[in-house]
């Protein structure tokens, strides 16, 4: 009964760690994920760098995003979550 009194205070630290760290980027990771699937053509998005646009084309890990100053070719996961939400919820 010793040794387990003493390793409570660190069993109980990893098991506080992972539930405030770990599991809640893990979820916000799947969630990404999914928005990235669910992405389709002429869906407007705004990448992670800041950059607006309109989904022209899809191919299985990259999109053609059409701008104003033309069609860039760049990865799913460059299209941030967050920012594409709040710019189609305000329209």
């Amino acid at each position: 009964m010793g040794q387990i009194s003493q390793f409570l205070p660190i069993l109980l630290m990893f098991v506080v760690v992972y539930f405030l760290m770990i599991r809640p980027q893990q979820q916000k990771a799947k969630k990404e994920k999914e928005f990235e699937a669910s992405v389709k053509v002429g869906d407007k998005i705004i990448t992670k760098s800041g950059i607006h646009g309109k989904i022209a084309e899809l191919y299985e890990d990259t999109v053609v995003v059409e701008t104003m100053a033309g069609k860039i070719k760049m990865e799913r996961s460059a299209i941030s979550m967050e920012l594409s939400m709040k710019a189609n919820a305000s329209k």
